[in-house]
């Protein structure tokens, strides 16, 4: 797979440093078509200019630029990703067939737009493209799932300490009791054997008178 990239990158970007390059040459052959979409494009977005040969300009250098980086492997995603935004008012504004009334210049610019599609569809599987990694939304389902497992165990190991704690604590207040009623028991046997000694005492007395 990673020579399979390494081919297709450079195959994907190859149409877009190409544009790029013929545009920021000559931004004059595509600023009229492009004025429509552009401009008012330009009217929403802060510190863009409105002049149409300026923003061709720009966008041709974007292809110039994300081309090289898809090309060359060097944030490959992102690269895509910015190709892939480019490449909508490009195509809304190069090639918008069903304003075309000629038949053969309908069919041509809807081949042109479909390509285009063509191109957006293989850069968005490139800007989601992880390299065989787990994406983060994957790494965060797998840290959350772990995260709970660990809350299970952790209140497993609690509630097992828990009744452990409380056998243990039965087991001493049972060794309690039973050295109480021995203790109670001796100190009964001791009491009885001192009441006992008076009487005791009077028998030896009586046999030796």
């Amino acid at each position: 797979m990673a020579v399979l990239r390494k081919c297709a990158r450079p195959m994907l970007a190859s149409a877009f440093v190409a544009g790029g390059l013929s545009t920021l040459r000559a931004p004059e052959r595509v600023a009229p078509a492009a004025e429509p979409v552009a401009v008012p494009v330009a009217s929403r977005v802060p510190r863009l200019p409105e002049d149409p040969e300026q923003l061709v300009r720009i966008n041709g250098a974007v292809h110039v630029g994300a081309g090289l980086l898809l090309a060359a492997g060097i944030a490959p995603r992102l690269a895509a990703l910015a190709l892939a935004g480019t490449l909508v008012p490009t195509t809304l504004a190069g090639h918008a067939w069903w304003k075309e009334k000629d038949p053969e210049q309908r069919a041509q610019q809807r081949t042109q737009f479909l390509k285009n599609v063509s191109l957006m569809g293989g850069l968005l599987i490139t800007a989601a493209d992880t390299h065989g990694k787990p994406s983060a939304a994957y790494r965060a389902r797998g840290a959350a799932a772990s995260g709970r497992s660990s809350a299970r165990r952790a209140r497993r190991d609690a509630t097992h300490t828990l009744r452990d704690a409380t056998h243990t604590l039965r087991d001493a207040t049972g060794t309690v009791r039973g050295a109480t009623r021995g203790a109670t028991q001796s100190v009964r046997g001791a009491a009885d054997h001192v009441r006992a000694l008076p009487a005791q005492a009077q028998q030896a007395i009586d046999k030796h008178l």
